[in-house]
């Protein structure tokens, strides 16, 4: 499927949105992750049949969208409501009525944020390699239980500086194992490999972040628990610290429940029980120094919290299934896109 970009002005940016398919095609909504973009999707796009109507933003700052601050004090809300704002687009979505979301990554939490506050929009939900409920960082449990109380070791603070940097320099090269794309390969795919011939476009898209402290990563506050530092109120990171993000209780008591596919790799770098991204768990691995153990900091069990609040989403009327492709990292439409495509065509109807 070809795509075009489209400008739109909504709630005071500028947002640059991919669109493909027909007019009257079946409406599909896709929201990428961080440290990515729109493009991020071009494995899975490529894939759908002429049929369907994709609309792909570039959340602000990111992409070709414009760089606006990110107020983190509201998780991860500021994204939602662009993205919200787009839903009665005529333009962009002919045909009013609920349409088919899949998100990715921090995406995911951007979709969670939409079902709770616009309910009836989705008819259903694709969520790949979900952002947990309870955030990211600094919970100790499945109940989403704060590891300190000042909520420690997440936020803007806990970036890498210099992967930080080299995005902010348009670094391509691949002599440091913090470096953009030693990151895409290392991170974001369990196998290299799987990015093929798309690895300079999904490049690009890392290398769109938009650096700074109402952006990525985010500010960061002194604290006084290990590893000493913890959210700030601005930018990207901060928006998914637990402080500021915990749609827990949201989204298993939403008013609407469309059947939601969860999508993931069992070899995840970044959102697993055992993130490589999770200062507490590269703690526990003597990564980070100083961690005063699994008692007083244990990493979070990031996918077991999103399975706990799945079936209290379940139980209250909707419906989930759990998809686990072998051999597969967080981007599982790029190392696995005809698996995905099928199901996500699955819940189109097509």
């Amino acid at each position: 499927m070809e795509t075009r970009d489209l400008r739109v002005q909504a709630r005071g940016i500028t947002q640059n949105v991919l669109v493909g398919g027909p007019a009257d095609g079946t409406p599909l909504l896709l929201v990428h992750g961080n440290c990515s973009s729109a493009e991020f999707w071009a494995p899975l796009i490529r894939r759908l049949p002429d049929g369907v109507r994709v609309v792909a933003p570039d959340l602000r700052g990111y992409g070709r969208s414009e760089t606006a601050p990110v107020d983190a004090t509201r998780g991860l809300g500021d994204f939602a409501d662009d993205v919200a704002a787009l839903l009665d687009d005529r333009e962009l979505f002919p045909q009013a009525g609920p349409v088919v979301l899949a998100a990715h990554s921090m995406g995911c939490g951007v979709a969670m944020q939409l079902l709770v506050d616009h309910p009836g929009r989705f008819a259903a939900m694709l969520l790949e390699a979900p952002l947990s409920p309870y955030g990211f960082g600094g919970t100790r449990d499945l109940d989403g239980t704060p590891t300190t109380p000042d909520f420690a070791g997440t936020g803007g603070g806990t970036a890498n500086p210099d992967f930080v940097a080299r995005i902010q320099s348009g670094d391509r090269t691949d002599e440091s194992p913090t470096s953009p794309l030693s990151v895409l390969r290392s991170a974001y795919v369990a196998d290299p490999a799987a990015l093929g011939e798309d690895e300079q476009l999904l490049l690009d898209t890392v290398l769109s972040t938009a650096i700074g402290e109402d952006n990525y990563p985010g500010d960061a506050k002194a604290v006084s628990e290990w590893p000493g530092v913890g959210p700030g109120d601005r930018g990207v990171l901060n928006t998914m610290a637990p402080n500021h993000f915990n749609l827990a209780e949201g989204l298993a008591a939403a008013t609407a429940k469309p059947p939601i596919v969860w999508v993931r790799g069992d070899r995840d770098a970044i959102v697993s029980d055992t993130s490589l991204f999770d200062l507490a768990y590269l703690g526990s691995l003597g990564v980070v120094p100083g961690w005063p153990g699994a008692e007083a900091c244990p990493p979070q069990p990031m996918v077991g919290q999103t399975r706990a609040v799945l079936e209290r989403y379940a139980q209250n009327g909707g419906t989930f299934r759990e998809v686990v492709y072998d051999n597969c990292g967080h981007s599982p439409h790029v190392e696995r896109p005809a698996e995905v495509t099928a199901e996500l065509l699955g819940l189109l109807n097509l």
